[in-house]
């Protein structure tokens, strides 16, 4: 049986709110019945062995794959295809790839959905994306093509274009799975003073020492449910499934 993870404990008004969803890839139960509850400005982690769901769940939140059974809703407002679009708009996403638009340099890539999306003009759309390229330290960038810059830069850039359209929710899915080692520390510290600022944030990752320092709670999905969820301290001194406690010899003794 899953886990009911809706109540975080703290009393935080729920900004996202999932409620037995369900999604197969044909004969594939990719999740079965996950509730879950995050609080505004809740810092969660997502984390899981490979096939476990993780990525399919966080892809569901903002309707980059579509649910099958159970409800999904953000901000009170359920996700269904009249409201996609208005859903989609409160919240940023960054992936594994950055996604980039190589003919465009780093500034434009910031710019293009605040103009089209929001209604920005051009002289307000450099603005803002000036400002959070500031923000993720790579302003001095901002006229370079990606191809240009490495990719902890790349993924950098990639959390500005998505923080230009001013997301009440952040979704992270593995976004340091393609870097280099010594580049994945610049991006975490991107994400963690994010954090810092008090943003809603939902993290798939296998970065357990980013969800010990950052993490209000830690949600570890095997087999398309939520097997055990809690504050990091908890799962990771004390796993209650011997499940848990092989996968997370394994994350941190990699």
């Amino acid at each position: 049986m899953a886990t009911d993870a809706r109540a975080d404990g703290s009393g935080r008004e729920p900004i996202i709110v999932l409620e037995e969803v369900n999604k197969s890839y044909g004969p594939v139960h990719v999740l079965k019945g996950v509730s879950l509850s995050v609080g505004r400005g809740e810092k969660v982690v997502i984390c899981g062995p490979s096939g476990s769901g993780k990525s399919t769940l966080i892809r569901c939140i903002n309707g980059l794959e579509e649910h099958q059974g159970g409800r999904i809703s953000v901000e009170g407002v359920q996700l269904g295809p009249k409201t996609l679009s208005a859903v989609r708009r409160e919240i940023g996403m960054v992936f594994q790839s950055f996604n980039l638009f190589p003919h465009l340099t780093i500034k434009e890539n910031c710019m293009l959905a605040p103009m089209e999306a929001r209604g920005l003009s051009k002289a307000e759309a450099e603005e803002r994306s000036l400002d959070y390229l500031k923000r993720v330290h790579i302003a001095e960038h901002a006229h370079k093509y990606p191809a240009q810059l490495s990719g902890g830069q790349q993924q950098r850039a990639a959390i500005a274009r998505a923080l230009c359209m001013q997301p009440r929710i952040m979704l992270f899915d593995e976004p340091t799975s393609a870097l280099d080692p010594e580049m994945i520390s610049e991006v975490l510290d991107t994400m963690m003073e994010l954090a810092e600022s008090g943003m809603t944030m939902v993290c798939v990752t296998h970065e357990m020492r980013f969800a010990q320092k950052v993490a209000d709670r830690v949600v570890f999905m095997d087999q398309g449910a939520i097997a055990e969820v809690g504050p990091p301290d908890r799962l990771f001194n004390s796993p209650s499934s011997d499940r848990l406690a092989l996968f997370l010899r394994r994350i941190l003794t990699h």
